[in-house]
């Protein structure tokens, strides 16, 4: 069976595009440079481009949508330009919920279990001592946010920070899974991990490329609580073959290299959500009858790169899709369909469906 092309859609914008989210094939929501931030209810026939009110100097890197109603927008920029906002009816009203007043503050992402339930990652900030930490922030209403604790996390290395470049070097699994991911860059390419939504934490170095404050691990994410895939690379030499790729199957305690050459800078990786999905509830039928967790397939995966996405289907070779004059987009972000297939966002408004 031919597998379907890339369907390339209309924005409305040339804005820069970072933040997406795909609320079902009806409903997504993208967001990007000079407080914009688009949606579409009709399965991307008609994209509406709009700016959120006195937010014109904001770069909204994240959008977390539930509904055509209700989203969130997270923007990324030294202190008070790092904020979190909410919506309840479509973008009609904009209700401003946090503002980041630590000058040295700079957040890179934003997730949800629920609409109640988020937690937003930020860069490192040095607290009394000088100790530097991730900043962390929850939320169990949809409306309060709290720091946790930079003392419950283990301290930053100097020249680490996490990438804001997709919404996606923090993953969650959504719903009742209490597990925490987030993924650095810099000086070090560590994942951090918490088991307990953010109450304790460990760190552990993995191999991808890392030094530069421009390469280190840019996305992380998990089909299920023991198998992820952490992707990135140098952003600053995006052909590049890597190492930018890696995997883990005790739910990111180790991590190895993918022996798939050659590579290149990658921002994103998604798994696919309903090719995936009998996979998940296999390996949580087998965590709950206490045997050991093995690979399951099938399994779909997504990597996004400069001007082109992987698509994964293993066992077999991935598909590349773009990458040549005749795609002609570039890329930054993904966010994976509850029925299958993923949506990518990226510069000069780029949006695109692979099914």
């Amino acid at each position: 069976m031919a597998q379907a092309g890339p369907r390339i859609q209309i924005s409305h914008t040339t804005e820069s595009l970072r933040g997406v989210s795909a609320v079902s094939r009806r409903v997504a929501w993208a967001s990007g440079t000079h407080g914009t931030y688009l949606r579409t209810i009709d399965a991307g026939a008609t994209w509406v481009a709009a700016q959120v009110p006195d937010a014109s100097t904001l770069d909204f890197r994240g959008v977390a949508a539930f509904s055509e109603d209700e989203a969130f927008l997270m923007s990324s920029g030294p202190g008070e330009l790092s904020r979190i906002y909410h919506t309840s009816n479509g973008g009609k009203h904009w209700e401003l919920q946090f503002t980041n007043k630590n000058p040295k503050g700079f957040f890179d992402s934003i997730a949800f279990w629920d609409a109640k339930h988020g937690v937003v990652l930020g860069d490192p900030v040095p607290d009394d001592s000088g100790r530097l930490a991730f900043e962390l922030l929850m939320t169990e209403d949809g409306q309060n946010w709290h720091a946790i604790p930079g003392s419950q996390l283990p301290p930053a290395k100097e020249g680490e920070g996490a990438f804001a470049a997709s919404n996606s070097c923090l993953a969650i699994l959504g719903g009742d899974d209490p597990n925490i991911w987030f993924a650095t860059g810099g000086k070090a390419a560590r994942v951090f991990h918490s088991p307990d939504r953010g109450k304790s934490w460990d760190a552990v170095s993995t191999p991808i490329l890392q030094g530069p404050e421009s390469a280190g691990i840019f996305s992380i994410a998990f089909r299920d609580p023991k198998h992820g895939a952490i992707a990135g690379g140098d952003y600053k030499h995006p052909r590049d073959d890597g190492p930018n790729l890696a995997f883990t199957q005790d739910g990111g305690k180790t991590w190895t290299l993918s022996e798939i050459h050659p590579q290149a800078y990658f921002s994103a990786v998604a798994f696919d959500r309903a090719v995936n999905g009998a996979a998940q509830r296999q390996a949580a039928a087998q965590e709950k009858s206490k045997k050991r967790v093995e690979p399951v397939d099938p399994q779909r995966w997504f990597l996004v790169g400069q001007d082109f996405v992987f698509d994964f289907r293993p066992p077999g070779n991935p598909r590349r899709i773009g990458g040549g004059k005749k795609f002609g987009l570039e890329l930054n972000a993904a966010s994976a369909f509850p029925e299958g297939g993923v949506l990518v966002v990226g510069p000069k408004g780029s949006i695109a469906l692979i099914p």
